[in-house]
């Protein structure tokens, strides 16, 4: 999708994604795993509890299959409530939310990017592209690589986010990635959905 014209500052990811974060895991906790919440698309109700990794920060972000390469900032909540992303002269980077689990720890590891800029595509552009046992790769900093399989994909309206299936505690260590999709709205200079991507951590490459 092209970049729309006219200067507009794009928010990629919006006010959707303000969430009560609050319903988020502890970062790098690996306390008995909560009770199952069946929620969501049906491909995410059956996932094993699997093993877990000591929680360590991601340096960078892969998708193999779609040439998506991007290193990773933190990032917390704003003054509203709102989770923070990128800035948009950063566009090339995503965000973790720190305040969750790590990649590769239990609980649900939240990453977010932007789908494009004023320059043209961002980190996430290519995400709408992702199927169903996809590989994302996450390197950390302990120098592990956590493997993730993508288990579904949703599009969602921003002003129906799931908050608590992407933020909420889940008893396998799972990763949730974020961005932009569905049309633009010239009036909110932001795009009217999200697109979701659920993944599982399924091993540790080398």
């Amino acid at each position: 999708m092209a970049v729309p014209s006219g200067g507009r500052a794009l928010t990629a990811i919006g006010l959707a994604v303000l969430v009560a974060v609050a319903a988020g895991g502890t970062r790098g906790s690996d306390d008995r795993p909560p009770e199952r919440r069946y929620d969501g698309p049906r491909a995410l109700w059956h996932i094993p509890d699997g093993a877990s990794l000591p929680a360590s920060d991601p340096v960078r972000v892969e998708i193999p299959r779609l040439g998506v390469r991007a290193s990773v900032m933190e990032v917390g909540k704003n003054p509203d409530g709102t989770v923070e992303v990128p800035p948009l002269r950063r566009a090339e980077l995503v965000g973790w939310y720190r305040h969750g689990p790590a990649p590769g720890s239990r609980g649900s590891a939240v990453l977010l990017g932007h789908y494009d800029d004023l320059r043209g595509p961002a980190a996430f552009h290519r995400l709408g592209g992702v199927r169903r046992g996809d590989v994302v790769l996450v390197p950390r900093r302990d120098r592990t690589v956590a493997r993730f399989r993508v288990d579904a994909t949703e599009r969602v309206r921003k002003t129906g986010f799931p908050a608590r299936r992407v933020y909420g505690s889940v008893r396998y260590a799972g990763l949730r990635l974020v961005t932009c999709g569905g049309a633009y709205d010239r009036r909110e200079r932001s795009y009217r959905d999200n697109l979701i991507v659920h993944a599982h951590l399924v091993g540790v490459s080398p």
